[in-house]
């Protein structure tokens, strides 16, 4: 069995994906930045970066498989050409390299971002679908911007007949978060008492584990340029917060903050890491985020790639287990 190659396993969904797949019998070879390592699991680290292509297509080379996880997935950057030339610039670069190689599949990780939520009626939010029309401008930020670009360069690859099949994970949750995530930044915050209010808007959670499975899913059964939402269930943040609460014995947040209040400390906060560099504490592309519930449905996945996620119980319980060892 050819080896199959992972971006992004140092990463949270990546080391997932890479966990399964050695799990179930496969050669993974997973790129490293640098020094990076992949903590805990037994794969060929090669390092490599999705911006030098020359270590893309040594990397790629002799691979079977690619499974493309890795983003610059930063709600704020000084410089935001950054995301544009990891995102955009090293999915083809990735891409590129997975042609030159002839792998038989690439599986590419993009977000939910990318997927469209129309207008609800009654006053309740619109569930999104892979069908769902979406459009650039539309895009909240350069992070989303850049996913939306690079999964149209996916897609364009996928057209000239590089068999690229698209993922689109909700909000993940679980164990080996380790940078953490927006919503691993969630639970931690939670478990240090250091979210005393919060803001009306909604999430899709689902287990990582789930996504992973997804993945290799979608690599076995998928139809290249297709999309799937690998999701579970649509949340609030004051549900979401709810649950942390019953699982941890701990107080949820009883104060519902105006999203005008989230806007200005936004802009705030925002302007000041302009001046000082330093990451703000409210991203206004965060703010801007949370303004639209991203409720969407999975069940292209589960019809046509078998996809059953487990209850979001288990991701919070997991996601509270990481965080809570980590010293």
């Amino acid at each position: 069995m050819k080896p199959a190659l992972v971006t992004g396993a140092t990463g949270f969904v990546g080391w997932h994906v890479a966990r399964l797949l050695t799990e179930r019998g496969y050669k993974v070879r997973a790129l490293v930045r640098g020094l990076g390592r992949v903590p805990e699991l037994e794969v060929e680290e090669f390092e490599g970066d999705l911006r030098d292509p020359d270590s893309l297509l040594r990397a790629a080379e002799g691979c079977g498989l690619v499974f493309h996880v890795a983003a610059d997935y930063r709600l704020w950057s000084k410089d935001p050409e950054e995301l544009y030339r990891s995102n955009v610039g090293g999915t083809r670069n990735m891409l590129n390299a997975a042609l030159a190689a002839g792998v038989e599949r690439v599986v590419y990780t993009s977000t939910v971002g990318c997927i469209g939520i129309p207008e609800g009626g009654g006053g309740r939010p619109g569930i999104g679908d892979e069908s769902t029309p979406i459009a650039e401008h539309s895009m909240a930020g350069n992070y989303k911007r850049s996913k939306f670009l690079a999964e149209q360069v996916a897609l364009d690859f996928a057209g000239a007949g590089l068999p690229v099949v698209i993922v689109n994970p909700t909000a993940p949750m679980g164990d080996h978060d380790f940078k953490p995530t927006p919503t691993g930044a969630i639970v931690r915050d939670f478990l240090n008492g250091a979210m005393p209010a919060y803001i009306d808007t909604g999430l899709n959670v689902v287990n990582v584990r789930d996504v992973a499975v997804g993945h290799l899913l979608a690599c076995e059964k998928g139809v290249p340029g297709e999309r799937y939402i690998l999701g579970c269930e649509n949340m609030t943040l004051g549900q979401i917060l709810a649950e942390l609460a019953r699982y941890t014995g701990r107080r949820a947040p009883r104060i519902q903050l105006p999203y005008a209040v989230a806007w200005t400390a936004g802009v705030l906060t925002t302007g000041l890491a302009q001046l000082t560099g330093i990451p703000p504490r409210v991203p206004m592309e965060a703010v801007r985020m949370a303004k639209k519930k991203m409720w969407v449905s999975h069940q292209k996945a589960a019809a046509q790639l078998g996809y059953a996620p487990s209850s979001p119980e288990t991701a919070f319980i997991d996601a509270i287990n990481w965080f809570e060892a980590l010293p």
